[in-house]
């Protein structure tokens, strides 16, 4: 992630040597990703299959332009991918990839242009993506060679485009450093939207959280398996850099890692076994917040939840009750199998799927009679998602998100769109007589998707046979 502002020189003169290349790139890397740790090299690159996924996600999120300002001709074919890109960390390593292209797409396409690599070299439209993410990275480790690994699978789009960047290499430079003079600023990174480098900056300074799955593992266990290696336990991760963990204060099985601790962490057997998770706060939080409004028997309706970490940890924090936890949405039976065998490695056992859609299911199912809170989480704009990909990939989202959040903002034609969902699934949440409460949460920063929108059902909510109507009160939101 970009998050630093110190910046090289850039010379603004056409034949830029190659020995000059190394101090040319949109931002440094320390802006690009993190300080790096002594001792850790320089970015190399990635394996084929990363670009390749790469620029499949790519075609399918850039931003689509007017005929007269297309510069360049994108296909319509995803090119063919290998079996690595079902892998966890490809998939994160191309999800990341292909947002950081997507944010400088005006930008790398200018390159492309300036630099005469378009249109004097006969490029295949199938390519321009790949030509896109490519570029990116290129820039991003200072235009120096990749280094492959011997035992890597080589691609021969990915042969074929790489030769041909190395071929443009120094007018590709020149041309990012004129683009960037053109504008008079101190990087191209600071050519992006204000609210896109705030996004990127708060970031590169969130901590890591990540709930205690208390079926498997007792929260003491987890601090004495972490400090045994070499973790300590401190009140506060902030600007640590050390191997620290705190417990948080809203949530008693949440735990708090400094974000330098990502890679370590997601390899220990905590992790892997299903004991640790990694999740945003926020999605704790509801969940939290939806606990302490249960009874011992009290059911819970959980509306579209994309995640199924929540819906575990839902269940796990009402697994000594006699709760049923219903999840509605789930269209596709044929995930029904993997679902369950996610809940059992987690040991969750009280999960119902629901294949109807929320505002479908009428309030008086004979299955929801003991349903007493609806935990809302409706599709929103998400700006006020700091890690986009973590959370497309957690969340299971749309990744048309990345594209809204490479601009900075949602048009208010969608934002509308948006909201009037939002209501309607809430108007209906509140016709269930039985329902004593709604958790609704989001994470948008507009207030049309939050107090608007609620403060809208409250007014026009119909009471039917409650005896007490809904009021503020009854409503929480956890941005």
């Amino acid at each position: 992630m970009l998050n630093s502002t110190d910046e090289l020189e850039f010379s603004n003169k056409s034949n830029t040597s190659i020995s000059q290349l190394s101090s040319l790139g949109l931002s440094d890397d320390r802006a690009s990703c993190g300080k790096s740790p002594p001792g850790v090299p320089e970015k190399s690159g990635y394996p084929d299959s990363v670009y390749v996924m790469a620029a499949n996600i790519f075609q399918g999120i850039r931003i689509e332009k007017s005929p007269e300002k297309v510069l360049i001709k994108y296909g319509h074919e995803p090119l063919p991918s290998s079996s690595d890109s079902e892998d966890e960390s490809f998939r994160r390593l191309s999800y990341e990839l292909a947002f950081s292209a997507l944010k400088y797409q005006d930008i790398l396409e200018t390159i492309l242009i300036d630099s005469y690599l378009f249109p004097s070299a006969t490029i295949p439209d199938h390519l321009s993506s790949l030509i896109i993410v490519m570029l990116y990275d290129f820039q991003d480790r200072k235009f120096q060679t990749r280094v492959l690994s011997d035992d890597e699978e080589s691609i021969s789009e990915v042969q074929e485009v790489e030769n041909l960047l190395n071929s443009f290499k120094t007018k590709l430079a020149a041309a990012l450093a004129r683009c960037r003079i053109k504008h008079d600023a101190l990087s191209i990174y600071h050519i992006l939207p204000e609210t896109v480098r705030k996004q990127e900056l708060r970031a590169s300074t969130l901590p890591l959280y990540a709930w205690i799955n208390t079926c498997k593992i007792s929260p003491e266990e987890v601090y004495n398996n972490l400090k045994k290696r070499g973790y300590k336990e401190v009140k506060s991760v902030l600007h640590v850099n050390d191997k620290v963990f705190a417990v948080d204060q809203h949530c008693y099985d949440v735990l708090i890692f400094p974000s330098h601790l990502k890679n370590d962490l997601k390899n220990i057997d905590l992790f892997k076994d299903y004991k640790l998770i990694f999740q945003d706060k926020s999605r704790s939080l509801a969940v939290h917040s939806v606990k302490s409004l249960l009874n011992m028997d009290d059911d819970v309706l959980m509306v579209n939840t994309g995640s199924w970490h929540t819906v575990a940890h839902m269940s796990i924090l009402t697994s000594n009750n006699t709760s049923k936890i219903f999840v509605c949405g789930v269209q596709s039976q044929a995930k029904d199998l993997d679902f369950v065998n996610l809940f059992a490695k987690m040991g969750c056992k009280n999960v119902e799927i629901l294949h109807e859609t929320f505002v479908n299911i009428e309030s008086k199912d004979h299955r929801l009679q003991k349903v007493k809170v609806i935990l809302l989480l409706p599709r929103c704009s998400g700006l006020g998602v700091s890690n986009p990909v973590e959370f497309i990939l957690n969340e299971h989202e749309d990744t048309d998100l990345l594209k809204d959040l490479s601009q900075g903002g949602t048009s208010e034609d969608k934002l509308h769109i948006l909201a009037q969902q939002q209501y309607e699934q809430l108007r209906h949440a509140m016709r269930f007589a039985k329902a004593q409460a709604v958790v609704y949460c989001t994470c948008s920063v507009y207030p049309e998707e939050n107090e608007t929108v609620v403060n809208k059902a409250l007014e026009f909510q119909d009471r039917g046979n409650k005896v007490q109507p809904y009021s503020g009160t009854h409503l929480r939101q956890c941005l």
